[in-house]
C-alpha cells in the first residue's frame, strides 16, 4: 500500500503544473507533501508513505490533529471540527504566501479527509493539489463551512463511543 500511494501522490504532484515545487538533485521535481490522518489515528500511521516520499527527494510533513497521536490536546477542548483540524490550518497558515514560496499537496486519509477538505476551502492559494485518499468527502454540492457542524458531532459519537453514522445525503 505504501509504495501505490506514494505512486499516486507523485502523480497528483507532477500533474499540477503551477506548483513551484524545489528543483532536487538530478534536476527531478521535488514537492512538499501535507498529509493527514484518519480518525483514531495520527501521523504515525504515515511512517511508510512518509519515509518512501523523503528517499524521493520530496519534504513531508505529517500532522497529528488535535486530541488525536500525540497531540498534548485534550477531548474535552476540541469542541468544533475546526479545533480538531487546527493543527492542518495553522500550519497552512504558517507557509509563505504563494507568491513567494511554495504550494503544497496535500493529503487526507479516511476522516482526514474532511479536515483536508476544509483547508482547501479556507487556503487554495497555498495548494498545488489535494489528495483524497480513501477519504471522506463533504456531501456533493455542500462546502465543509456548511458542514461542519454535522463532522464534529459525527467526530465525537464515533471516535469516542463508536456508534456515529454521518449523514452522506439528504434523507
Amino acid at each position: 500500500m505504501a509504495i501505490s500511494c506514494m505512486m499516486m501522490m507523485s502523480q497528483a504532484a507532477s500533474s499540477t503544473a503551477a506548483m513551484a515545487p524545489r528543483d532536487g538533485e538530478g534536476g527531478g521535481r521535488r514537492h512538499h507533501f501535507v498529509l493527514v490522518h484518519g480518525l483514531c489515528h495520527g501521523a504515525w500511521c504515515w511512517y511508510r508513505v512518509a519515509t518512501a516520499l523523503r528517499r524521493a527527494g520530496h519534504r513531508v510533513t505529517a500532522l497529528d490533529m488535535d486530541a488525536a497521536g500525540a497531540s498534548p490536546a485534550r477531548v474535552d477542548e476540541v469542541r468544533t471540527f475546526e479545533d480538531y483540524s487546527r493543527p492542518l490550518l495553522a500550519a497552512l497558515a504558517a507557509l509563505p504566501p504563494s507568491g513567494d514560496g511554495e504550494r503544497v499537496v496535500l493529503v487526507g486519509h479516511s476522516h482526514g479527509g474532511f479536515s483536508v477538505a476544509l483547508a482547501a476551502e479556507w487556503f487554495p492559494e497555498r495548494l498545488a493539489a489535494v489528495v483524497f485518499l480513501t477519504a471522506s468527502m463533504p456531501p456533493v454540492g455542500r462546502a465543509m463551512a456548511n458542514t461542519t457542524d454535522e463532522v464534529t458531532g459525527y467526530t465525537h459519537a464515533c471516535a469516542f463511543s463508536g456508534t456515529a453514522r454521518f449523514p452522506c445525503t439528504e434523507a
